[in-house]
């Protein structure tokens, strides 16, 4: 299924309109083999697909990530230059993690947080050479595999919750479902993406049963990691992509479809809440993990007050304290990503960091309010990455790896729309001039 363009439609040769300006500006499906290419879907799908498990290192996916670095080099994916400033700010962000490292004891673990680091800056700039040519295959490999690693994270979470396998304890974290990801404040805003997807479907394409079946399942699954952050994380992700549909539709009649699809959603999740909370054991979970404060979020050692103290030592050591630093000397983290930045990476690295979200979040905007054949994959994109950004002041998600899949993802469909749009206006001038040519000669 290919993704549905919300505005007008493009006229003209669709591979003319999203062939990318960069230093090879040569469509990589001319200029690479037809095998090449065969192998690099498959791989990108299989990649996509082992993305949700993570409770192992190094995962499937990190070995799957190097097979797709090589299967782009052999299918010679461009790299387009709109993409430069994400390479420097992302390299700018890791000297400042290096420059860190001589300030702590234990190289062994810190150079592997900073080799993770590194590893994660490379993927986002794969992705974004993946989808900077708004390549509807892609989008579509992207979309099934990405639903397909949610859905075996969700069956994961529900077979360990109900206690439907053998050692299934492996699934949970002091009975929150943490499914196949170590943590369940990474499975639940893991699941965001894919719900954000098939939601727009239903307001763009309409509500299809298997689709909905679907979103029902991973809502239960968003709900089950008891995870306040992934719930606030959904609801702004929700918010944001309802508007950014309501505002790029111009059809009154479309409108109203998104306001009253958005009502009757709502209606939906409160269902599916009803419906979960009428078991005892999810009931007596969620009224716990429902308050907005708790036990550890006030008091000496509580998350407000290791944040007071990461401010203190963020002004105290411009060149930041290093990985794991700030847990050891104060016992715990401070759960603030921003922080993080700072303390991990130091001033500059922090001051990457920064850059980096602010730039993605007003570039990713003026994009997906622009009409191509890829905005509604660019809107659920953004969307979620909005959800993060703010999920990011409670909960550190440097080392997140759907964060990076997003990053990515947003800046090449960027690319990808700033191409059409100047391949668009070139075509209109060209446009233009034969009609003044052919009036000029007709007179």
């Amino acid at each position: 299924m290919e993704w549905k363009e919300l505005g007008p439609r493009w006229r003209g040769d669709a591979r003319k309109i999203n062939r990318p300006v960069g230093f090879d500006s040569t469509d990589d499906r001319v200029a690479g083999s037809a095998l090449a290419q065969r192998l690099l879907n498959v791989t990108l799908f299989i990649t996509l697909a082992l993305s949700s498990i993570a409770f192992i290192e190094p995962s499937p996916h990190d070995g799957m990530m190097l097979a797709l670095l090589l299967a782009c080099v052999a299918a010679r994916v461009p790299f387009d230059r709109k993409l430069v400033p994400l390479l420097i700010v992302l390299i700018v962000w890791l000297i400042g993690g290096l420059l860190c490292l001589t300030r702590v004891p234990d190289q062994r673990v810190t150079i592997q947080y900073d080799g993770t680091s590194i590893y994660l800056g490379i993927a986002a700039i794969l992705f974004a050479c993946l989808f900077c040519t708004g390549d509807a295959t892609r989008l579509t490999i992207l979309r099934r595999g990405y639903l397909l690693a949610a859905l075996i994270a969700a069956a994961a979470g529900y077979a360990g919750f109900f206690h439907l396998v053998p050692h299934y304890d492996i699934f949970l974290d002091n009975d929150r479902v943490s499914a196949t990801f170590k943590d369940p404040n990474v499975f639940g805003p893991f699941l965001i993406f894919p719900l954000l997807v098939l939601i727009i479907g239903f307001m763009t394409r309409g509500v299809r049963l298997g689709g909905l079946l679907i979103a029902a399942a991973l809502l239960g699954g968003l709900f089950l990691s008891f995870s306040r952050g992934a719930w606030m994380h959904f609801a702004v992700s929700a918010i944001v992509a309802a508007a950014l549909l309501f505002a790029v539709t111009p059809e009154p009649r479309m409108r109203t479809r998104i306001v009253l699809f958005g009502i009757g959603a709502a209606l939906a999740v409160a269902l599916v809440v009803a419906a979960l909370t009428s078991i005892d054991s999810v009931r007596d979970l969620f009224v716990e993990r429902a308050k907005a404060i708790q036990p550890y979020d006030v008091g000496p050692g509580g998350r407000f007050w290791e944040q007071r103290l990461a401010l203190g030592q963020i002004l105290d050591h411009p060149n930041g304290l290093g990985p794991f630093e700030f847990s050891r000397i104060f016992g715990t983290q401070q759960h603030d990503v921003y922080m993080q930045g700072f303390l991990v990476y130091g001033w500059l690295g922090g001051a990457a960091y920064l850059t980096l979200v602010l730039v993605t979040l007003a570039i990713g905007l003026r994009a997906a309010i622009i009409a191509t054949p890829w905005q509604a994959c660019l809107i659920a994109a953004y969307a979620a990455f909005v959800g993060e950004v703010f999920e990011g002041f409670i909960v550190d998600t440097d080392h997140w790896r759907h964060f990076f899949l997003l990053l990515g993802l947003i800046w090449g469909l960027t690319a990808a729309t700033i191409n059409a749009c100047r391949r668009r206006t070139a075509a209109r001038d060209d446009l233009a001039f034969a009609d003044a040519a052919a009036v000029s000669y007709a007179a």
